[in-house]
């Protein structure tokens, strides 16, 4: 017995002995580690490095972010405050919450900070693009593609806008079976930039076609910068060159004519923009930010939108105050007689089964019932691609054609779109590299670190928001208005010189998207629970967001399940 067990503890001392090394060295390695990057904060700042953890030797703490989504960064703000050290994707990193401290960074660009996409990036979009120009040149070349966003030219846009948007919201009311809404909203976002921003007018194939070689550019737009067969880069850029040789004829034809009063599309306002400015554009350059703006209007305004019919099924009695505003307007649908011209300006139209009920707001113009025939519709003057109509008989409800002074009187919608915006922000927040030590906070930001901004965290915690957990579109009301107390409260299009470009085209988008289904589709989730929504690298629904839609009748609900729609 006493030599059994004498035997048991000797094998345990001996485990013990070779374990111990590796443990040590591990402590070790990971001490050095630490100490490596201490030594890198700027010695002429007397000011420490912030609190946190810069993980383990090459790794970091990557895969504890990879693995532990948002959780990662509210765990470390909690124990480490609103600014702390990390090692993500083998940079040293910052990260930052809280207004005051992002208004420093967003600031700062080309002073204390600069933004330093990834070289896959930058390759893939080309040298000419806004992402890639910096000082002066991105102030230029800022300066002329505003006017593709100016008043004017939005209000340009927004007729083809809302036709784009009812024949998709069509094509969603036509199917039987439910619709992925992320999906959906990319193809959406994709046909609004092709069609309407870019004036670009395609058969419905072809923009099929280039919608998935969009996919497959964003698909390897964050990759190895690996140029060798098969990679991804080698991928991004191939699907580049297919989408400028598609571009490249139009340009090509407006570059030749002549000087017109008439603009009606991105390019247009680009060129005139150019010449007023004694800027060049040439047709390289042109086609690259062709695709920069595709980039920039198609994944967040998706991801936006997504959220956005998100929101409306969790909540029913937005639905209804946002449909009793509509209505106030004149925008909650007519019925009409229908005549040969209007066959031409409909996507949806609807048998009359009941008399209208003044209760509701009614409108009807996207796509017919759940499993009704849907036939192409003929493209109207403005370029739109074909879309769907439902077989239609004596009267039909639809929405009227909006302008930005009807979209501005809309205060409940717009307080709508606003809290979607400040409740599940498309981008989590952004990258800047140091130009040159700062202080943020009580602490040293080092020349060379990463910092990584985070506008979901700041709209989650600011103080000036009462429950800000809540989704409270009133909080925007004139009454409350909890973002006027500071600027950066709010950020979800970021801000300073970096500001997104195209907030109110997408601001546009999502407003248009919200009165023409409030207006005209009933909907409802065909899945047990709501997804879990993933926030990296931009917010979408894990495993999709499935719904099913329909068109309203005249009693405001389907007329197949009135019970479980919203």
């Amino acid at each position: 017995m006493f030599t059994f067990e004498s035997t048991l503890l000797s094998a345990l001392v001996s485990a013990l002995m070779s374990v111990l090394p590796a443990v040590v060295l591990l402590a070790l390695s990971r001490q050095l580690w630490t100490f490596r990057w201490t030594i890198t904060r700027d010695r002429d700042c007397k000011l420490p490095l912030p609190e946190g953890s810069m993980g383990w030797p090459l790794v970091g703490e990557t895969f504890h972010w990879l693995f532990q989504g948002s959780s990662f960064h509210i765990s470390r703000r909690e124990r480490h405050g609103n600014v702390f050290k990390t090692h993500l994707l083998g940079k040293p990193v910052i990260r930052v919450t809280g207004a005051e401290n992002i208004r420093k960074i967003l600031l700062g660009e080309h002073n204390l900070v600069c933004t330093q996409w990834p070289q896959s990036t930058r390759i893939i979009l080309g040298p000419h693009t806004l992402v890639n120009s910096v000082g002066e040149h991105h102030k230029k070349k800022r300066k002329i593609l505003a006017t593709v966003f100016c008043r004017g030219a939005l209000e340009t846009y927004l007729t083809r806008l809302q036709d784009v948007v009812k024949s998709e919201i069509a094509k969603w009311c036509s199917e039987a079976g439910s619709v992925d809404v992320y999906a959906a909203a990319r193809s959406l976002t994709f046909r609004i930039a092709v069609t309407v921003l870019l004036g670009l007018r395609l058969e419905e194939d072809h923009i099929t076609y280039l919608s998935k070689i969009f996919d497959q550019l964003m698909n390897n737009l964050f990759c190895l910068p690996i140029d060798a067969p098969l990679s991804g880069l080698r991928k991004g850029i191939k699907a580049r060159e297919i989408l400028h040789a598609s571009m490249e004829k139009i340009i090509q034809e407006k570059l030749e004519k002549k000087h017109t009063e008439e603009y009606c599309d991105a390019f247009d306002y680009m060129l005139s923009s150019a010449k007023e400015n004694d800027y060049e554009m040439t047709l390289q350059e042109l086609k690259e930010t062709a695709v920069e703006l595709i980039f920039a209007a198609h994944s967040t305004t998706a991801s936006a939108s997504t959220s956005l019919i998100l929101q409306l099924l969790k909540h029913p009695e937005v639905v209804q105050k946002a449909r009793k505003e509509l209505l106030a307007e004149s925008l909650g649908g007519e019925r009409h007689p229908l005549n040969n011209s209007e066959r031409t300006q409909t996507r949806c139209l609807v048998v009359p089964t009941a008399s209208l009920n003044d209760d509701v707001p009614q409108s009807d113009e996207t796509a017919g019932q759940g499993g009704a025939d849907a036939e192409s519709l003929i493209n109207r003057s403005n370029g739109v691609s074909s879309g769907y109509t439902i077989d239609n008989q004596a009267s039909h409800i639809q929405v009227p054609y909006l302008s930005l002074e009807k979209l501005t009187q809309l205060r409940y919608l717009d307080c709508v779109v606003k809290e979607v915006l400040r409740f599940l922000p498309p981008v989590s927040g952004g990258y800047r590299t140091v130009l040159q030590t700062f202080e943020l906070n009580g602490y040293q930001i080092p020349k060379g670190w990463s910092v990584m901004y985070s506008i979901r965290d700041t709209h989650e915690t600011a103080a000036v928001y009462q429950s800000p957990e809540l989704f409270d579109p009133d909080r925007f009301n004139a009454e409350r208005d909890e973002s006027k107390t500071g600027r950066f409260n709010y950020v979800p299009f970021g801000g300073g010189v970096r500001r997104c470009i195209g907030r109110e085209l997408a601001v546009i988008v999502l407003k248009t998207l919200a009165i023409e289904l409030l207006g005209t589709a009933e909907w409802r989730l065909t899945t047990d629970t709501y997804p879990r929504m993933q926030t990296v690298p931009i917010v979408h629904p894990v495993n999709g967001l499935h719904v099913h839609f329909s068109c309203r009748n005249v009693n405001g609900c389907d007329s197949h399940n009135q019970t479980n729609y919203i």
